[in-house]
């Protein structure tokens, strides 16, 4: 029986809502709004907060709702980025001993990253997963184009392609390119276990 298939605006795979401008705004939006939703739980069950528990609670239920799948919806403009930075702003002033000190020196008393150090670390550690043959070659084998240049550096430096839209220049595949090539080869070549590796690649992303 033929059937009309139904036209939309967006549609929801694995847990991402991808829009047909690929701006993932319906995304961003949804994620906020439940990540807030979890701070204010918290913040109405618990009549005291210490930093060692507000920590626990906060890596566990609200930060994962703002990191799932971010290779895929990374933003790139600086509304959507401080939205989604607004939402550890927030929930790290829940602390009465912190909440009058700036955000970064909460941050550096939680030992907590910024939202956007974390989603740069990440596409560190996802490039050179990719890279190296973590993943399955059939699924992410034509991701990157390796570069053919005789650079200085590493021998694993990817090739940047030509992007006319921001929308091609911020996807994953484009915007990690220039910092793994400015790795240096003790990093991208490591042979130590991968906790260490990643260890490194986070000090190299900083």
């Amino acid at each position: 029986m033929d059937e009309e298939l139904r036209e939309v605006g967006e549609e929801k795979d694995l847990g991402v809502v991808i829009d047909r401008e690929l701006k993932f705004s319906g995304h961003l939006a949804e994620k906020i709004k439940k990540a807030n939703r979890i701070v204010g739980l918290i913040r109405r069950t618990f009549v005291t907060l210490d930093e060692s528990i507000f920590k626990l609670l906060y890596v566990a239920l609200v930060r994962p709702h703002l990191e799932y799948a971010n290779q895929v919806w990374c933003p790139s403009k600086k509304k959507d980025i401080s939205a989604v930075e607004g939402v550890q702003r927030r929930a790290t002033k829940l602390l009465p001993n912190l909440k009058n000190l700036p955000y970064p020196e909460r941050l550096r008393k939680l030992g907590i990253p910024t939202l956007a150090y974390r989603r740069s670390r990440g596409d560190m550690i996802e490039t050179f997963k990719i890279v190296n043959g973590v993943y399955d070659d059939s699924v992410c084998g034509g991701l990157f184009v390796r570069s053919d240049r005789a650079t200085r550096g590493h021998g694993k430096k990817l090739y940047k392609q030509r992007a006319r839209l921001n929308i091609r220049k911020d996807a994953f595949c484009n915007r990690v390119v220039n910092r793994w090539n400015s790795f240096p080869d003790s990093v991208v070549n490591s042979t130590i276990d991968y906790s260490l590796r990643y260890r490194e690649l986070e000090s190299q992303a900083q």
